[in-house]
């Protein structure tokens, strides 16, 4: 029977793994696989349907636009180039405008991710034990801070 568990890379998968080593449980038995770690990729102009990473780059620009051709086109009732090319003036700042600030704010919010402390490697743990020693290594593992823990084999 298999258990496996999923650990964030710290003391304790240490503390699990010598806690398994002193229930008798041999090197052999354990095994453990670091998960490498997913970079923060380029920011993509749209989210579409199947792939979104939340950072989306035409959300600013489209708010930005409309609330400053609302403006320019309100404002161009009483200016020399009237509401229409005032309008589309105010769409393009506003949109360059937004895009930038969205740029400027979604870099430093990646910055930040790579850097945290909290996108820390996983590690995947897989113990091979009896059926009788299962629910003392799930007990165990589960006690040391497991994010995950199943159970592969037979079930009673």
């Amino acid at each position: 029977m298999y258990i496996v568990a999923t650990f964030r890379y710290s003391m304790e998968l240490e503390l699990a793994i010598s806690d398994l080593h002193g229930t008798g449980i041999g090197a052999d038995s354990i095994a453990a696989v670091p998960l490498d770690r997913q970079m923060p990729g380029r920011a993509h102009f749209m989210d579409t349907m199947h792939r979104s990473d939340g950072v989306s780059l035409l959300d600013g620009p489209a708010v930005l636009g409309t609330v400053l051709a609302v403006l320019g086109a309100s404002l161009g009732f009483s200016w020399t180039w009237g509401p229409i090319i005032c309008g589309l003036l105010g769409l393009a700042l506003g949109a360059l405008l937004g895009m930038g600030i969205d740029y400027w704010v979604n870099r430093k919010k990646r910055n930040r991710e790579a850097s945290s402390s909290q996108n820390e490697g996983q590690v995947v743990l897989i113990v091979q034990c009896s059926e009788e020693q299962s629910e003392l290594v799930k007990q165990m593992l589960r006690y040391r801070m497991a994010m995950a823990v199943g159970q592969w084999g037979s079930y009673a």
